[in-house]
């Protein structure tokens, strides 16, 4: 589906533009044009793979989604994927933004993603001085974009992490708390998988050997990179804290099955001296002096009770019971 086709000459809107007039106005100096689909079928892509020239791979990355976040070059045109991610209900949702930039044309292709980029439009459109450097400054803001929405994805994360650090030491939490982190990682790792190959790939249009198409505007596209690189360095943070909350749930498991198998040690402890009392008078011998003596009951069992106390007072007193 077309969402936008519009025609802009020295960074200005000229008006919207059926697919028909598109040759019309690229043919016109300073003027290019900016398509943005969402969801569109095979026929559809066809469509603007024919007036872009736009090189078949590239297409199919564009129209299956799903792929891994590149920039590649064809011939004077770029090729970018994106990964677009927003949190939904603690769910980490992906979707695709693909871009096609080229001499007179920026194509973008929405895959899988609710959230469109009209902002993006009003903001180049606002700033026409920018426009003027024409579809380099479009990849710009597109991707820029892209990158800043992964900033309220990240909070979301540390905020997780926070609520689970809090809940950690809260007895008969541990399992709980151990699922909550394991499902915080997956979706850091989520974040992570889309971060870092576009820094790897952003890092090629700016400084060395650029794309003609970006000469003029790699000081942006390095804004872009230094933006991913702090967001890497906030997934590493995310990461080694949540690695060091499991390990701390776990001692805290440890320490509770610990608490366990002191308390059950000391009442078996107890127990087996009242075991073993009772065993050597209950043996069954025709010589035991105490088995005619009056007070023979009375004093075994007062020894039961004053052993069993001495132990359950020992115990108290080193904690484990």
């Amino acid at each position: 589906m077309i969402v936008n086709c519009v025609a802009y000459e020295e960074g200005r809107r000229l008006c919207n533009i059926d697919r028909g007039e598109i040759d019309d106005y690229r043919s016109r100096s300073n003027c290019f044009v900016w398509v943005a689909l969402h969801d569109p079928d095979a026929e559809e892509l066809s469509t603007f793979q024919d007036i872009f020239a736009l090189h078949e791979l590239a297409v199919e990355d564009a129209l299956v989604g799903e792929q891994r976040p590149k920039v590649e070059e064809y011939g004077d045109a770029l090729f970018v994927v994106t990964q677009v991610i927003s949190v939904n209900q603690g769910e980490v949702q992906h979707g695709q933004l693909a871009i096609f930039a080229g001499p007179g044309y920026v194509l973008s292709v929405r895959q899988h993603s609710g959230r469109g980029f009209t902002d993006v439009r009003a903001r180049c459109e606002r700033e026409p001085e920018l426009l003027k450097q024409g579809p380099a400054f479009v990849l710009y803001a597109l991707m820029d974009v892209v990158v800043d929405r992964y900033f309220p994805v990240l909070e979301e994360l540390e905020a997780e992490l926070e609520s689970i650090e809090d809940q950690i030491f809260v007895r008969g939490s541990a399992r709980a708390s151990l699922e909550r982190l394991y499902q915080l990682k997956r979706r850091t790792m989520c974040v992570k998988h889309a971060v870092t190959p576009l820094a790897e790939a952003s890092s090629h249009l700016f400084g060395g050997r650029v794309p003609t198409l970006c000469y003029e505007t790699q000081d942006y596209f390095r804004d872009v990179y230094d933006h991913l690189h702090r967001i890497e360095a906030a997934i590493d943070t995310i990461r080694e804290t949540i690695i060091t909350a499991i390990q701390v749930n776990l001692s805290m498991v440890a320490i509770d099955e610990s608490e366990v198998h002191k308390r059950l040690a000391s009442w078996a402890a107890i127990f087996a001296v009242a075991t073993i009392l009772a065993g050597i008078w209950g043996m069954n011998f025709t010589h035991m002096p105490e088995l005619d003596w009056r007070l023979g009951y009375p004093l075994a069992l007062v020894m039961m009770v004053l052993c069993c106390g001495a132990l359950y007072r020992r115990f108290r007193r080193t904690g484990w019971l």
